[in-house]
């Protein structure tokens, strides 16, 4: 039996995926009490004895953990399909354990601030000193701990996890074991197999002194200088954990801009934040058209790279390590999709809005009794979304038709300061007005005027508000600054539920709290005076 440690763990760990996915459903969706009585909406179930399970979901990553936690409390029978792999990406090579190299980089890069320290009073004696390998234990077990929870999760509410991982045969509600190569049955059938890094050609990994996230997080060594291919979310958190623990970093991005994924007001602050004054410099417009490892302490990483658009060489560097930040490519290779006549665009699995799997990306058909969630569909590659997913797929499997806001799921980066947003960037928004025939409107909130962040020594950063001055509705938000990411959810809740920027001027927010960052930019929006 399980000590009641590991069962309030379960609970954290099941109420925790639940809520933190909640914002991106529309508010008239009501999921009531997980209750039997809601199975009847299920064509069938497992007392028919038809099928082993109502729904077999493959992967039990984010998604398939919060499609596995839904199905059971609708009183279906389900059959999880690990893959030896309990937890996916985020828990055991992204998010969690990327944020405890983060949290432990960042107390390092604190405590050596001495003219920081200094402003509040504070006085270090000596050197600060770290344990490269204290580190990596604390991001592992961190990882083994979550991972733990999750797995006591699933079996303490009744769901059937098969070790191997979940192929389809080809024929309407068969899933066979890769491992053992029994064929199970089952009602419907959520593929969710997540994604693995996006490695270019040219670039040879050994994932020690060439690597991707997944050898990245295991922090083998602290290179002295390390290129980091590619300046998206994962390429600046591993920049600000590398230049926190004494490394030099070169990002080397192939677009014209350095993190072009980003708004471009919030990258120019995120440059001056976060590459300026530090140990970092980059190249831009330019490939790493070959990567050939070294020898740890011996032989250094050679990089060339070219023009990214006249293919001709530009330079060629040798540093101690390199990072590939690439991006990442859908898992759903060798998983039977071809036999059941899915069509794949370089890997993606192409879904409808109720994350049916369609045969094919153009007028492609549904294929019945079939969804697919998370980053293998690539709508919005995000372990939050993907556990969203998973819930709407559990709704539209039990009789409830239910459509995930895209636009109302917030993203974050974890870097010192962090950086998260909802909704496009402002580009995009001026696109999108443009196009549909309404008036965008812009406000901002300082963290140099806020008197928790003044109070913290942490004034550099802002928070952008964009929306619709018709209506007033909010269409995204942008904040770079002290603890973004928790910000960012209020802004997230008011995209979802429609809240407009006269209405969240008029929400008291507490003093002093950097709340009212976000409230100085909704009265800045609303014309309304008052915000600290």
């Amino acid at each position: 039996p399980s000590s009641p440690l590991q069962i309030e763990n379960m609970r954290f760990t099941t109420a925790f995926l639940i809520i933190a996915c909640a914002n991106a459903f529309a508010p008239t969706n009501h999921m009531g009490p997980a209750t039997p009585s809601v199975h009847v909406n299920s064509a069938l179930s497992m007392a028919d004895g038809e099928f082993d399970f109502d729904v077999a979901i493959i992967g039990c990553g984010v998604g398939g953990h919060g499609a596995a936690l839904h199905s059971r409390a609708q009183g279906l029978s389900t059959g999880v399909f690990a893959g030896g792999d309990v937890g996916g990406t985020c828990v055991n090579r992204g998010c969690v354990p990327s944020k405890a190299l983060l949290a432990a980089s960042g107390r390092v890069r604190e405590m050596k601030d001495s003219p920081h320290l200094e402003s509040l009073g504070i006085e270090v004696e000596g050197e600060v000193k770290y344990s490269r390998q204290g580190i990596a234990d604390h991001a592992k077990n961190l990882a083994n701990r979550v991972k733990g929870n999750l797995e006591n999760s699933l079996v303490g509410l009744g769901c059937d996890v098969v070790e191997g991982r979940g192929i389809l045969t080809g024929n309407p509600h068969e899933v066979k074991d890769s491992l053992t190569g029994k064929v199970y049955t089952a009602k419907d059938i959520i593929l969710a197999p997540g994604s693995i890094p996006f490695v270019p050609p040219g670039v040879e990994v050994d994932e020690k002194t060439v690597y991707t996230s997944d050898g990245a997080l295991e922090l083998q060594h602290v290179p002295e200088w390390v290129a980091i291919i590619g300046s998206g979310y994962i390429g600046l958190e591993f920049s600000d954990v590398y230049t926190a623990l004494g490394s030099e970093v070169t990002f080397i991005e192939a677009l014209p801009n350095i993190m072009p994924t980003f708004d471009r007001e919030i990258a120019k602050q995120a440059e001056r934040l976060l590459i300026r004054d530090r140990p970092i410099d980059y190249r831009t417009g330019v490939f790493a058209a070959e990567v050939t490892p070294g020898i740890p302490g011996e032989k250094p990483v050679t990089i060339k790279m070219i023009d990214a658009n006249t293919k001709e060489h530009v330079e060629t560097i040798e540093v101690d390590a390199a990072m590939v930040a690439t991006g990442r490519v859908p898992n759903t290779k060798d998983m039977g999709l071809e036999d059941m006549g899915i069509e794949t665009q370089r890997g993606f699995v192409a879904v409808n809005e109720k994350m049916q799997v369609l045969t094919k990306h153009e007028d492609g058909e549904v294929i019945p009794n079939v969804y697919c969630i998370g980053d293998a569909n690539g709508k919005m590659m995000l372990a939050h979304a993907a556990s969203a997913q998973g819930i709407s797929a559990i709704e539209n499997i039990a009789g409830r038709e239910h459509i995930v806001d895209h636009s109302a799921v917030p993203a974050a980066c974890f870097t010192h300061p962090e950086i998260s947003m909802v909704g496009p960037t402002e580009e995009q928004a001026i696109e999108m007005a443009e196009k549909e025939g309404w008036t965008l409107g812009k406000s901002q909130g300082s963290f140099r005027a806020n008197s928790k962040a003044l109070a913290e020594g942490e004034g550099n950063g802002m928070a952008k508000v964009l929306f619709k001055k018709e209506t007033g509705h909010v269409v995204a938000v942008h904040i770079i600054g002290l603890h973004a990411a928790d910000l960012i959810q209020e802004c997230a809740n008011a995209v979802a539920a429609g809240t407009t920027v006269q209405e969240l001027s008029m929400m008291v927010h507490t003093h002093p709290t950097l709340s009212e960052v976000m409230d100085e930019a909704f009265k800045s929006a609303a014309g309304v005076g008052g915000g600290h």
